[in-house]
Order: C-alpha cells, then sequence, then structure tokens
C-alpha cells in the first residue's frame, strides 16, 4: 500500500512549493501572500527511488471551529489522520512564531512519525531560526529550500524509514488535470480508465458541496461564503462499478470582474481543467439560471470540444418545479444552439437530490461524445439532405458538394469535400451541422465540420 505523506505547518511556510517539487507539476497554486491553499490536496510524489502520496494542507491558524479557517484546520486535521508521516514545516528564516509550538503539540498528539523541515534555509539565512526549531522537541530539524531544491537528500534520508520501496513505474492516474487526455488522444479508451469530469459553474453554485454529496465524505471545504475552492481538487470515485475521476474547480465570474492575481490563477487553473476533461458538468443555481456567465461557460466547454451536461442545482429551493424545467429547457434551444439537445438534469448537491440522474447524463453524454458514423450513413444522409436544401450559389456558380465523412470523435469531427466550399454561408453549415445532429443523434455534444477543397479519393471513375 503506497504510503501516504502530510505536508503540515502554518500559512506561507511554503507547503505547496514543497508539494510541487515532489510531484514534479505545477498543480497547486503558489503565491507570496499567506492562506492560498484551502482545500487539501493530493498527488502522486516521487523523490528519488521513494513513491507515495503527498496531501498538500491548508495553513494551520487558531480559529472558531464553524469559521472559514476553522473548517480548513478541520481539513488539515484530517490529512493528519490519514498520514502515515507528518512533515511540519517552519519557516527557517523568520525562526519560530508563536503559532508553531502549539501546531507542534497537535501533530505530536496525533502519534504519527513527525519530520521537522525547516524550509527557505537556502544559503546561511536560516542558521537562526534552525537552531530554535529544537525547542519544538521534535527532533533535529532538516534543512531545506522548497524553491531552489536544496535539502533534497537530507529528506530523502528522512522519509526512507517511513516509506517501503515500491517498483518504479511510470503511472500516468496521477492526481492532476495535466494527465488527462485531449482532443488528439487516441479514441479507444482502456474500459478500466476512470471517466475524467470537470465540474464547472458561477461562484456559489454548490460545486464542492455536490462533489462532497456525489462521493460521500466531506471532501472539499464548502460554506455560505463565496470563492471559497481555490486550487482544482481531483478525486477518485466508481459509478456503478465504473471508475470516475472528479475535478472541482473554483468558480468563474465575470473576466471583467476578475482583478487580484490569486483568481486569475484559479480561474486559469479551471480552465486547464475543462481542456483535459471528457465531460464537463456546467452547474447552474436553480434559482437564478442562465445568467449571461453560466451561457459563457457552455460556450466555452463547447469551443473546448468537450462532451456537456448542465445540472441545476439547489432544485429543492425551487417551487414550481415542472413549470420552470419546461421553461429552461426551452430556453436552452434557443439559448444554446451550439450544444442543442443538451441534456438538462435537475439535483440538490445539499439534498442529495438527483446524483443518479446526473451520472446517467454523464455517462450517457460520453457515449455521444464518443459517437462514430460510416461515411456509407453519411453520405446517404449527405443526399437527402442537399437534396431538400441545396447550397447556394456563388457569383453564379452553385457550391459543389461532393461527398462527406466522419474525420474522428471526442467531438463528433466530420469532413465535407467539394469546390468553393469557402464560400459557404454560416447559415448553412449551421444547416448542415443541425441535421446531422438530429440524423445520426447527436445532441448535446460539439460537432466540428471541416470544409476540404478537391474530388472524392472513393471515386474510382476519377482515377
Amino acid at each position: 500500500m503506497t504510503a501516504i505523506v502530510a505536508l503540515i505547518g502554518r500559512p506561507n511556510v511554503g507547503k505547496s512549493t514543497l508539494f510541487n517539487r515532489l510531484v514534479g507539476k505545477k498543480l497547486a497554486l503558489v503565491d507570496d501572500r499567506p492562506g492560498v491553499t484551502r482545500d487539501r490536496r493530493e498527488g502522486d510524489a516521487t523523490l528519488g527511488h521513494l513513491r507515495f502520496k503527498v496531501i498538500d494542507t491548508a495553513g494551520l491558524e487558531e480559529a472558531d471551529k464553524d469559521s472559514l479557517a476553522g473548517r480548513m484546520r478541520a481539513q488539515t486535521e484530517t490529512a493528519i489522520a490519514q498520514a502515515d508521516v507528518v512533515v511540519f514545516m517552519i519557516d527557517a528564516r523568520l525562526g519560530l512564531t508563536p503559532m508553531d509550538q502549539p501546531f507542534a503539540d497537535l501533530v505530536r498528539r496525533s502519534g504519527k512519525p513527525v519530520i521537522l523541515l525547516a524550509n527557505k534555509a537556502e544559503g546561511k539565512k536560516g542558521d537562526e531560526g534552525i537552531m530554535e526549531a529544537y525547542s519544538l522537541g521534535l527532533g533535529d530539524p532538516v534543512p531545506f529550500s522548497a524553491e531552489h531544491g536544496e535539502g533534497t537528500a537530507d529528506l530523502l534520508e528522512a522519509l526512507v524509514p517511513f516509506i517501503a520501496d515500491e517498483p518504479d513505474e511510470d503511472d500516468e492516474e496521477q492526481a492532476g488535470w495535466e494527465t488527462v487526455q485531449g482532443e488528439d488522444a487516441e479514441e479507444d479508451l482502456d474500459p478500466d480508465r476512470p471517466l475524467r469530469v470537470t465540474i464547472i459553474g458561477r461562484p456559489n453554485a454548490g460545486k464542492s458541496t455536490l462533489v462532497n454529496r456525489i462521493i460521500g465524505e466531506e471532501r472539499m471545504l464548502t460554506g455560505p461564503e463565496a470563492g471559497i475552492t481555490r486550487d482544482t481538487i481531483s478525486v477518485d470515485w466508481e459509478w456503478r462499478g465504473r471508475k470516475v475521476k472528479l475535478f472541482d474547480t473554483a468558480g468563474m465570474r465575470k473576466r471583467a470582474r476578475i482583478e487580484e492575481k490569486l483568481e486569475k490563477l484559479s480561474v486559469a487553473d479551471s480552465l486547464r481543467a475543462i481542456r483535459f476533461a471528457e465531460v464537463v458538468v456546467v452547474l447552474l443555481d436553480a434559482t437564478i439560471p442562465f445568467e449571461k456567465q453560466d451561457l459563457t461557460l457552455v460556450d466555452l466547454t463547447e469551443r473546448e470540444g468537450r462532451a456537456v451536461v448542465i445540472g441545476l442545482n439547489k432544485w429543492d429551493l425551487v417551487a414550481d418545479k415542472q413549470g420552470l424545467l419546461a421553461e429552461l429547457k426551452e430556453k436552452a434551444h434557443y439559448l444554446l444552439a451550439q450544444v442543442r439537445g443538451v441534456q438538462i438534469v435537475p439535483l440538490s448537491g445539499l439534498a442529495g437530490e438527483g446524483i443518479d440522474r446526473l451520472m446517467q447524463a454523464v455517462f450517457g453524454a460520453y457515449e455521444v461524445w464518443n459517437r462514430r458514423v460510416s461515411t456509407a450513413r453519411i453520405n446517404r444522409w449527405l443526399e437527402g439532405a442537399l437534396s431538400a436544401h441545396p447550397p447556394p450559389a456563388v457569383a453564379g456558380r452553385r457550391i459543389k458538394i461532393r461527398y462527406m465523412t466522419q474525420a474522428k470523435a471526442r467531438p463528433p469531427t466530420f469532413a465535407l469535400f467539394g469546390n468553393q466550399l469557402d464560400h459557404l454561408p454560416v447559415s448553412y453549415t449551421r444547416y448542415l451541422v443541425n441535421s446531422l445532429r438530429e440524423a445520426f443523434e447527436l445532441p448535446g455534444t460539439p460537432i466540428r465540420l471541416h470544409r476540404r477543397g478537391g474530388t472524392n479519393p472513393f471515386d474510382k471513375s476519377k482515377g
């Protein structure tokens, strides 16, 4: 079983910087201000010959348990309970602070093995802080610099007694969104590979609450405050025996309202999570649905070519459920023409309602996203579509469409061959896409239609 290492310490001691160094990727957001990390984040780490799971945690602070800082501390205490060994970090340049001693007592009481890491000890800057660290009673401090990688051998030596050697294997399923296959990946996926589902939405739409309800534990930090989630956090789960990797993301506001550097980093993290997902659930607040930002997020997902499902959260707060659902489906028909037929699922993350329907819709959207249609069927349809509505003439010459084939799936992508296709009006392209969607049952998924000039290579009479 893989050992678990938890990184613990007060805010701004460099836990996220060390986390990123250990996993070899910039997964955790890093900023100069304290308190950037809120949720605990897990990743597969490598240090020398050691392989282990590392948990990045929020900075420890004294706070009321019901406050945001108190709930963050509860997440950290959960990480300590899960860990096989705790790395307690201090800032060697600042030395000990009044906050360090009580938290050192906390990790000591946990009964877990503790490694005291004196971070930011590059050069001689941290000598005084290292000497002070002995007073914590946690053993010899390990001088380290997460930013520059100094002291790596000493940290490796400290971890060796607590982590069993494991075979060195290439693991494509690390905790970050970077490992997710994109549009150019092979389409015949391993059925045992988890389906990657990213949940996006405006701040306070209930994304983290929904993820917690789906997996059945308080994994994500939640509360009435908007914008609690900052990092994109992934969790592994199973639905009816099928593996799923869920990505919870930070809420995304209108670009004009984003001023702080930290929020820009959070939004960039969310955008990458969309780009490397397979299915994206756009979560709407059912009490204020289809705001302009909601439409923007659906459009963004469609442009990235991801399968889309719309979740109507907080459905338990709606009085006229049947009437509102009919109204919203009608609105979606003309507001979201680019993903016409997208599945809209009423649910309540807080009450746990509609989750099974949501997952059915997710796997249904994934199936449509992977759908392939034979060239023979496509061209039989094309013949009828051209007869019913021939392409217009340009400068006295009618546009000639010869044939069509599906170039790829994920999303369904079709190549249209003929003459003067560069002059094909957008309205006619839209007609073909909508007709394709209806004829081959491709509801709600992005459809790509590429125009190619030249003759039909399958027409032997031209050879």
